[in-house]
């Protein structure tokens, strides 16, 4: 095994161990000082449960890094947002704060990567015909870029396991090809996969069905947030370094962020449709549309991973066809998909109506 190797997988046990030994300990605390998530009409857990479980992957993942990674190439900068963020989420976990709160917090971690380290999305690469941005486009492209994701980790966050493993499957995918070929100006990132994959697996061992403890918006906010820089960092070796999809990296990226970014557009287009604001909650999120059907909360979150994997799998093997191509494909698949999911809706409330 190469010294590389041997560094990911001891920076990947650290964060797990961090994480799955902190969990215990948080969840003590959590039911000693009564800081507890309380169910109502838009949850689906039903008793009261700690949500601080971010603290934990937090911990893990900030550790390993810092002890074992190279910190150059922005990733500093990455650590100082995930800081940020991290106790926006969790002044959120105990007390909940406003939505501009939380914004001003995103608002900051976004330009400390953007402006003091130049992580930004600097050309759609043919997408529409445009190539190469102007400055103060690509700035706001790549910060509507970072809220964007962030905040969608963030909403798929509804389900014991959901957000974890959707988490694990991008995170893992993209480490994969950034460990195979960013080369020296990217490849660092994959440390930052790994760590937040033994974190994440650490934070999973209590999470999954029936959970003792929740991830809360201290761990969706910091894994979206990581998710997002991630993301265009693998968008830019595209361009930077040619391998491996050349200018076909952003569909692809789209394609490895299927499932969350499907569910907010989705909940968001559903919920201006019926005239209502586009960041009012309820239980129209695709995980609560495959619960209605039937399914327990373990098989729809294995479902929602194999979809991800799917979907993967798919722009992986056609990258070839070109950004136009496959984003119109993946527009296709979501628009079927949302039929299918909207038909279900409609006859499972028919069905109640004539119960």
């Amino acid at each position: 095994m190469s010294h590389l190797g041997i560094q990911l997988g001891l920076s990947s046990l650290w964060a797990f161990l961090v994480s799955m030994f902190a969990v215990p300990s948080i969840i003590y605390i959590a039911h000693l000082k009564n800081m507890l998530d309380t169910p109502n009409v838009r949850t689906v857990h039903e008793s009261l449960t700690p949500r601080l479980g971010g603290v934990a992957v937090f911990a893990g993942f900030m550790s390993a890094l810092t002890i074992f990674a190279d910190l150059s190439h922005g990733i500093q900068q990455l650590l100082a947002g995930c800081i940020v963020l991290f106790f926006v989420g969790l002044k959120d976990d105990l007390v909940t704060i406003s939505v501009a709160k939380k914004f001003v917090g995103q608002l900051l971690a976004t330009g400390i990567v953007m402006i003091m380290a130049d992580v930004r999305i600097t050309s759609f690469q043919g997408i529409l015909g445009i190539q190469e941005l102007p400055v103060g486009i690509s700035y706001a492209f790549t910060f509507l870029v970072i809220v964007g994701i962030t905040n969608a980790i963030n909403l798929i966050d509804g389900l014991d396991g959901l957000a974890g493993t959707i988490v694990l499957i991008i995170v893992s995918t993209f480490g994969y090809y950034f460990y195979e070929y960013g080369g020296p100006n990217f490849q660092n990132y994959v440390f930052v996969s790994v760590c937040v994959i033994g974190g994440m697996l650490g934070f999973l061992r209590y999470n999954f069905h029936k959970a003792s403890i929740f991830m809360g918006d201290t761990g969706s906010l910091l894994c979206g947030f990581i998710v997002s820089i991630l993301t265009i960092q693998f968008i830019e070796m595209g361009l930077k370094v040619g391998q491996p999809f050349a200018s076909s990296a952003p569909s692809v990226a789209v394609g490895i962020l299927f499932v969350p970014l499907f569910d907010t557009l989705r909940v968001f287009i559903v919920r201006m449709l019926a005239g209502r604001s586009p960041f009012s909650p309820d239980k129209n999120h695709v995980h609560h549309r495959i619960l209605a059907m039937g399914f327990q909360q373990i098989s729809t979150v294995m479902l929602l991973g194999a979809l991800n994997l799917v979907v993967i799998l798919f722009v992986i093997n056609f990258a070839y066809l070109g950004n136009t191509l496959l984003i119109l494909g993946l527009v296709v698949f979501s628009v079927l998909l949302s039929f299918l999911l909207g038909v279900y809706q409609s006859r499972t409330a028919q069905q109640r109506v004539a119960s």
